[in-house]
This record gives structure tokens, sequence and C-alpha cells, in this order.
């Protein structure tokens, strides 16, 4: 017997979030624990008259590539992948985590090469429809400090919601800054401001992430200034950094520092011409997600938080900066902390100001 949460997710995922259509392909992407899930996802799309393609693997597969694949075989450019994407309508990604620490023992060259090879891939991705969703697994219940019913009820809490609610709260917030040229954020150990002059702010409402919950923007790239210490691990392929410092100098990472993992945050940021440059402002609108759980995809959308990325701008938000990278990194806002555009305050202490 399905669990009904289960179905109502996939309906939701189907529905809202890829849009599904008669007559399109749709790619269904994940992890094999995650197959009660994907079969009902996969249920739901024949139902609608589209093409569904299934495609799962186990969580432990991505760990033997990395860790037994060589430089030929990492810098292989998967051309089947790439006729795919080019002929699929749209993508639902479900991970599974069943060991969230699985890649930490990985060299950060091998996955960053990866990266590069198949970025194209990505690309081309990003222009179709495409929603991410994160099965409740005993792992990420481990890491967020619940049980794994407690953490199922917070992960389908987050998804079967009213999402026209959450898109009025956007529209009322993009109202406010979305003709805004000067971005300024303020909190504790940090001060930082950019232009986002010329650049669209996006909604975020369950389209491409779910759950969803933020506006965002690029911002102009040679235009941050100042610095900014993260509350919150930033997490990239497995590994966690903590208590990550940034400073910026005309759009510049010129100084970096973590107490944990430090090494592979400045080679991250060293990944390409792109990666030290921010490629994305995002502000958290979920106040339904009010813990850290260590899993990006819920921390960023917390309501009374920012993120900023390093890396890959995007292309809809008239962002140019180009890299195999994008790292959110999350700062809390709720404790004295200050947005301002064009030196209005807009959020204070986590709440918004209209």
């Amino acid at each position: 017997m399905v669990d009904e949460r289960i179905k109502k997710s996939a309906e939701i995922l189907v529905n809202h979030s890829a849009r599904v259509k008669k007559g399109e392909t749709i790619q269904i992407i994940g992890s094999t624990i995650a197959e009660p899930l994907a079969l009902e996802i996969y249920k739901q799309v024949l139902l609608k008259g589209a093409y569904p393609m299934l495609e799962l693997k186990p969580e432990r597969a991505n760990y033997i590539y990395y860790k037994y694949a060589s430089q030929e075989q990492l810098k292989k450019f998967p051309k089947i992948n790439e006729y795919y994407s080019k002929n699929t309508d749209a993508f639902i990604y479900i991970g599974g985590d069943e060991n969230t620490r699985q890649m930490n023992n990985i060299a950060p060259e091998k996955m960053t090469e990866r990266m590069k090879v198949t970025k194209k891939i990505r690309d081309i991705r990003l222009k179709k429809k495409w929603v991410i969703f994160e099965y409740p697994t005993n792992a990420l219940a481990q890491e967020s400090d619940m049980s794994l019913e407690e953490f199922e009820d917070f992960v389908y809490g987050a998804v079967i919601q009213d999402w026209s609610k959450q898109k009025k709260l956007q529209e009322k917030v993009i109202k406010r800054i979305g003709k805004a040229k000067q971005m300024h954020i303020k909190g504790t150990n940090t001060d930082i401001e950019m232009s986002v002059e010329g650049r669209l702010w996006q909604l975020s409402y369950g389209r491409f992430n779910m759950p969803s919950g933020e506006v965002f923007t690029s911002p102009c790239e040679n235009t941050v200034n100042g610095y900014i210490k993260y509350d919150f691990p930033a997490i990239y392929g497995g590994k966690e950094v903590t208590n990550v410092e940034l400073e910026f100098k005309d759009g510049i990472v010129v100084k970096s520092s973590a107490d944990k993992n430090e090494a592979y945050l400045k080679k991250l940021i060293a990944m390409d011409k792109g990666s030290n440059k921010l490629g994305e402002l995002g502000i958290g609108t979920n106040f339904g997600i009010k813990n850290f759980v260590k899993n990006i995809l819920f921390d960023e959308k917390i309501g009374g938080t920012c993120h900023l990325a390093l890396g890959d701008s995007f292309k809809q938000a008239k962002g140019t900066n180009k890299s195999a990278l994008h790292w959110d990194m999350i700062k809390d806002l709720r404790k004295g902390g200050i947005i301002k555009a064009d030196n209005k305050i807009v959020e204070k202490n986590g709440k918004f100001v209209f």
C-alpha cells in the first residue's frame, strides 16, 4: 500500500512542478531507495498521456564511479546523455541519500573535472522543465537530528501545501525589490553589497525545487564588495565546510577561510574562471521551514535567511557568470540581520518589511 503522502507528492511534482503534458517525454532520475515515489511518478506521467523514462541507480554507484574511473573515463563526454537531454521535455530528479558522507574521501579534483565535462548537459537541462525532490531516508533524518518518521512528516509537510499562497508572498517581495539597483546585507560578521541593476528577480514556488520558497537573482558580476560569515555549514559533494568566511572585492573572492575543510573550500573557489564570483543572491520565503537540516534543498528556503552562491549564474535572471560550480551558502538574518534595497529596509530580523 503506497503512503498517501507519496501519492500527493507525486501529483504535485507531475502537475505543479513539471507541468507534464500529453505527448511529452519525461525523465525520472533518482536513487533506487526512492523507488516507491519514482514508481508513483511513473504512473502519474503515464496517466497524463506522456512518455516516462525511468532511470534509477544505487546511490553507491556514484562513489564507485569516482573511486575507480580513470582520467580518460572522467573526461569522456556522454553523448548519449546529451541526446536524451535534447529530446526530453522535463526532468524529475529524486534524491535518496543512504550515506551523506560517502564522498568525503574522494579527491575533489575528480568531481570538479567531471563537472566541467558534463556542464554542457546541465545547461541543456536547465533550459527545460525540471524539478528536484529529496526522498526522506534514514541518512537524511539522522543529519537533521530526527527520527525517520519525524523527518518524513517534515518533508511531506513542507511539500503538500497550497503553493499559490507562497507565490503571492513572493510577488509582494518582488514588488519591493524588483526595481532596486543595489542590495545591501548586514548581520553578524557580515557587511556586503552588490548591484542588481538590470537583473531580473525570479520566483520559486515549487516549479524547480520541491519544497520551495525563495526569490533569487544573479548579481552584477564585478560589483560585489564586502565580507560575509555564513552561520550554517556549507555542504558540497557530501563534504561539510564550517564557519565559512569570504571577502569580496569588485566581484572576486580575495579572502576565504573555514574551520573545517578549508583546503576543500579553496579548491572549489579556484575550480575555474567563474567559481570565485557570486552567481546568485537568494532570499528565503518559506516560513514553514524553520530548522537547518543540512540539506540545501530545504535550508536555502528557510524564511528569514538569505543565500549567496559561488559560481554559475542564471541566464533567466540575465546573469553572465559561467562556472561548473554552483554552491549555495546560507546566512541567518533572524537575529539582528538586515536586507536593504536601494538603502531601504526590506527585511529586518528575518521578517519582511512591507
